[in-house]
């Protein structure tokens, strides 16, 4: 019989999400629209909630429901980070979306889509998996070109969607070619028929490895995969943009993570120099075309494109040390890159524009809100004692202990790189001149958000040493003993 937590888990926000329509008819007709966003905040905080109480005793004992889905530490903390991510948008949105007339569809749009990315945490089948990929993939599609006025958002959210259908096919793809090698698609049973029926790696499983690799990377935006990445997230609603970057992505990591640690680890690969060739080339470009950006929403998105460079340093360590540090850095990024969204939807609400021109003298124009987006870009370039340092120093230290010294240089080297574009912004809003100086209005609601988004990064980056413990008993229970082995 399954507990009350994996009720509260599985079924709230699916319940919340189909009733958000009729709450928005019903607000709508007694002239209070925003009921449903404080439905959705009551939808998500009762599903945070339930991860509290699964946690509550130390880490969770996994239970499976089903044979497809799996409700344990993992899924869990990706739980957490998804809905904690989410609430902060939503909130957020409350003020920013005011003015948009599908608030219903929004809202119910976007706990859909948490919740498919909580199905990917919990699969552990490949069909399953695939049918919650496709449950946040859909959803997001009409949240990016929920503005039906603006060319750009539709043109965003037409290049999502035809990337994200091939992003699709390769995986189903994928899938398909697994399921003929091993006659399975639960990930256990996979990992354990590849390590016991295929002493030598088959074409077919390399194959198959490489679209999962290609059709996981599209979302993570891996390079080569990238491409939609920064249309997208500029296109989108501000709100959205940052829904995508430090939700979506993190859903194709949760994705990428159990699927390779669990079952394709067992081929015995050594995928160590492919994932470190490719997070060399994702942090670099990234980096490299953030610095040539004029828009700061388009300069978030390469630098979305360079984080995930960071992570993969930890999938190509394929160890405990590397595996916490991904999980740890999921977090931190998407803390990270939700706060500086949000900064930047607060200085649109006031000037209407995503110009890196705008943010002149943001310091005493919008004094909360700077120093706000300063910690968070700071965070994100790794400056200590913030939680995106504690993070890469977990990953740089996982690739040394892989003997992968020279990955972590490289990321070393990308880290100190970034600080060009992150300490220019922060150059302008402190030190150039605005052109009209006059101090502007902060909205509430997002300086709430970014207030506590702040100290969030603060304190994960001073006391990271629960997460951390916690992390370290995630990536025990996800890898094979043999990946133990120093």
């Amino acid at each position: 019989m399954m507990q009350l937590t994996t009720w509260l888990l599985l079924l709230t926000l699916p319940v919340f999400s189909i009733l958000a329509p009729l709450l928005g008819i019903l607000s709508a007709r007694i002239g209070r629209r925003m009921i449903v966003a404080y439905w959705s905040l009551l939808g998500l905080f009762i599903t945070l909630f339930g991860v509290v109480l699964l946690v509550w005793n130390g880490f969770p004992k996994p239970e499976l429901v089903y044979g497809v889905l799996s409700i344990d530490g993992f899924s869990a903390y990706f739980t957490a980070v998804f809905v904690g991510i989410t609430l902060l948008i939503a909130v957020a949105s409350i003020y920013y979306m005011r003015e948009n007339k599908n608030l219903d569809t929004y809202y119910g749009l976007l706990l859909l889509a948490t919740f498919g990315m909580m199905l990917i945490s919990f699969s552990v089948d490949l069909i399953v998996l695939f049918l919650a990929w496709e449950l946040m993939n859909i959803p997001t599609y009409v949240l990016t070109g929920i503005q039906k006025d603006d060319p750009i958002s539709n043109e965003a959210a037409l290049k999502f969607f035809i990337l994200s259908a091939l992003s699709s096919a390769i995986i189903i793809y994928a899938i398909s070619l697994t399921f003929g090698i091993t006659g399975t698609t639960n990930i256990y049973a996979v990992g354990k028929a590849l390590s016991v029926a295929i002493p030598k790696p088959d074409p077919l499983a390399l194959l198959a490895t490489v679209l999962f690799i290609a059709g996981f990377g599209m979302k993570v935006a891996a390079v080569p995969f990238h491409m939609w990445i920064p249309d997208a997230y500029e296109g989108a609603p501000i709100t959205i943009g940052a829904f995508l970057a430090a939700g979506t992505k993190n859903g194709g990591f949760a994705a990428l993570i159990r699927v390779f640690a669990v079952a394709l680890i067992a081929l015995r690969l050594d995928w160590s120099g492919t994932f470190a060739i490719i997070a060399i080339l994702t942090m670099t470009l990234g980096n490299v075309a953030a610095l040539m950006q004029r828009s700061f929403t388009r300069m978030l998105a390469y630098s979305s494109i360079a984080q995930a460079g960071y992570i993969l340093i930890g999938l190509a360590a394929l160890n405990p040390l590397g595996i916490s540090g991904a999980l740890f850095h999921v977090l931190n990024h998407g803390v990270m890159k939700t706060a500086a969204f949000i900064a930047a939807a607060a200085v649109y609400s006031r000037l209407s524009t995503t110009s890196l021109d705008s943010y002149s003298g943001l310091g005493t124009r919008m004094p909360i809100t700077a120093f706000t987006l300063t910690i968070s870009l700071f965070a994100l370039a790794g400056v200590p004692p913030l939680s995106g340092f504690m993070s890469k120093l977990v990953l740089f230290t996982a690739a040394v202990d892989g003997q992968l010294w020279w990955l972590a240089l490289a990321g070393v080297l990308n880290s100190a790189f970034s600080m060009a574009y992150y300490g220019w912004v922060v150059k302008r809003m402190y030190f150039d001149q605005p052109p009209i100086v006059e101090r502007l209005s902060e909205p509430r609601l997002l300086v709430g958000v970014l207030v506590v988004s702040t100290i969030l990064i603060i304190a994960v980056g001073l006391f990271p040493g629960p997460v951390l413990d916690y992390l370290s008993q995630v990536a025990n229970y996800l890898l094979p003993p043999t990946a133990h082995a120093p």
